[in-house]
């Protein structure tokens, strides 16, 4: 996956916009995730509307509020935006794990040639080696939300880790003591979802 950005830099989506421009870092961040590359702009309507979505569905997975330990997923966001001010007012509303390519970054419009990016909003969905998972994940995202990671984490045959990995960019903040109650309160609504779910389908 690191392959796809060799010689290239990443910013981390955080108030320092950290860069992640060396081959170690860079696999450490991209080695053994899903990767999603969303294709999108601040500015246009369809986008706005998704990006909300996108941003719950990545929290949901990455966010030790809601989960034991992070998905394996990474997220790189391929600015369409007019100019570099307007793609920084929309990262600053967007999860802080999210990574990006600098804005004078030609490489963006080789990826949006290579998976023949057209109309945004587009979210490709690519396996660790690089291999397309999904070509357009938008409508899957909306529809199935969360369960989505699954199907991927399947079909990119991931090593999964039996272990919590403390997140590469960010310190650990000391989890509330109400933290616990919150995601079980959480769990429960998803199994009672589920059940909901099953109901109807049986």
């Amino acid at each position: 996956m690191a392959a796809l950005f060799i010689d290239k830099t990443l910013i981390v989506n955080n108030k320092d916009n950290d860069e992640l421009d060396l081959e170690r870092e860079l696999n450490r961040a991209l080695e053994n995730k899903i990767m999603l590359l969303y294709f999108g702009s601040g500015e246009c309507p369809q986008c706005q509307e998704f990006a909300l979505i996108l941003k719950e569905f990545f929290t949901k997975l990455t966010d030790e509020f809601y989960v034991e330990r992070a998905s394996q997923l990474v997220l790189i966001y391929v600015s369409r935006d007019e100019t570099e001010e307007k793609q920084t007012k929309f990262l600053k509303t967007m999860p802080k794990r999210w990574l990006f390519l600098p804005f004078q970054d030609e490489f963006k419009r080789e990826l949006e040639l290579r998976f023949s990016v057209k109309d945004p909003p587009v979210v490709v969905v690519l396996k660790p080696n690089g291999e397309v998972i999904n070509a357009n994940a938008v409508e899957e995202i909306k529809q199935l939300g969360t369960a989505c990671f699954q199907n991927w984490h399947e079909a990119a045959e991931l090593v999964d880790r039996n272990f919590f990995l403390a997140q590469d960019f960010d310190n650990v903040t000391l989890r509330s003591i109400t933290d616990p109650i919150r995601r079980l309160k959480y769990k429960l609504e998803k199994k009672k979802r589920r059940s909901q779910e099953d109901d109807e389908c049986s």
